[in-house]
């Protein structure tokens, strides 16, 4: 599969002709939204912002929606139990490295010994067109993470090398999709000055972490008594906003809604997170996390530590969201890491 050179006229034309034919199902898209950006369906090429530092939500919410019912029943005479679960073909323009990294934790997640069908029916069918982050977030810190750049989980993954795209294809799947555009094949003064433009976007990160990410669980494993956590957590709101924008949250809760009719409902799953008061509250009314600290702290081994322990993938990518969504500053995992290190 051999990489490609596309022009931005013909890259907008292949992204035109996608939309038109549904090729590869329904065009989504990293779109402006007042001065952020964010996911959403393309009309058209014209909308598309392939120079955007960061979306407002991951692009998971296309594989794992914010609520999604997940079956029916009905339980007049005879009961009656009914499966959801939605296939939908779709194509994703305009990824990050690092969330198609999150993705890549998701697919661990809910790839276990009986994967979930609601989201592998939608991730299974879903084209990744990634796009190399060449102006980042003021508060991300990927390159500390090594999410900055990825090798796997897309189908093609563009660079902007000022007047052409380098096309990177990574399956077979992307090979025949590209093969439908007016490309050259890339050679090697190409791939240099691909290599080269990704050295300069690394350099541009603001936040790093003071450590090897590979330390991380070694260094939480020293600091549960840190009194880093008390402080940090002092002025948390408890509103959740830094897990509900994460790309690699995967956590949600389950309700069951029963119609005014009381003859049947449905039962739905919507996202949850461990930074929410009611997060760990069970039926006998008794909450295992209870206070800020405890929350907070959580949210942090669970990231550094939890999720390599289980899944083998740090549940941080650095993306920065965290941190720019939360209005108490302190949610960013990078400047917690550090200020543990420091203390330690």
């Amino acid at each position: 599969m051999q990489n490609r050179v596309i022009s931005r006229k013909d890259l907008a034309s292949f992204v035109d002709d996608l939309i038109k034919t549904k090729s590869a199902g329904e065009v989504i898209g990293i779109k402006a939204q007042g001065n952020k950006f964010n996911f959403g369906p393309l009309a058209s090429a014209a909308e598309l912002r392939l120079d955007y530092d960061i979306s407002l939500l991951p692009p998971k919410k296309y594989f794992f929606p914010q609520t999604e019912t997940v079956l029916k029943y009905e339980v007049d005479k005879t009961p009656k139990v009914e499966a959801v679960a939605a296939e939908k073909p779709l194509c994703i323009i305009g990824v990050h490295p690092f969330d198609i990294r999150g993705l890549l934790l998701f697919d661990a997640v809910y790839g276990g010994k009986e994967p979930d069908p609601n989201y592998f029916l939608k991730r299974n069918n879903a084209v990744i067109i990634g796009v190399d982050c060449l102006s980042p977030n003021p508060k991300a810190f990927a390159a500390s993470m090594g999410t900055n750049v990825t090798e796997e989980g897309f189908d093609l993954m563009l660079t902007d090398l000022g007047g052409d795209y380098f096309v990177t294809v990574g399956t077979s799947k992307g090979h025949n999709l590209i093969n439908k555009a007016k490309t050259k094949e890339a050679g090697a003064p190409d791939l240099e000055k691909r290599d080269k433009v990704r050295k300069e976007a690394e350099k541009k990160y603001q936040v790093s972490l003071k450590m090897k990410k590979e330390d991380i669980p070694a260094l939480l494993d020293a600091t549960w008594e840190s009194k880093v956590f008390k402080d940090r957590s002092e002025t948390c709101f408890s509103c959740g906003s830094c897990v509900m924008v994460c790309p690699t949250c995967v956590c949600f809760d389950v309700q069951d809604e029963m119609a005014l009719s009381l003859k049947g409902g449905e039962r739905y799953r919507r996202w949850d997170g461990c930074m929410l008061t009611e997060f760990a509250s069970v039926a006998s009314g008794e909450n295992f996390r209870e206070h800020k600290e405890q929350r907070f702290r959580h949210r942090m081994y669970r990231k550094g530590k939890y999720l390599v322990e289980r899944y083998k993938y740090l549940g941080c990518v650095g993306c920065g969201r965290c941190a720019s969504a939360c209005l108490a500053e302190i949610a960013s995992p990078a400047e917690t890491y550090n200020l543990l290190k420091e203390a330690k």
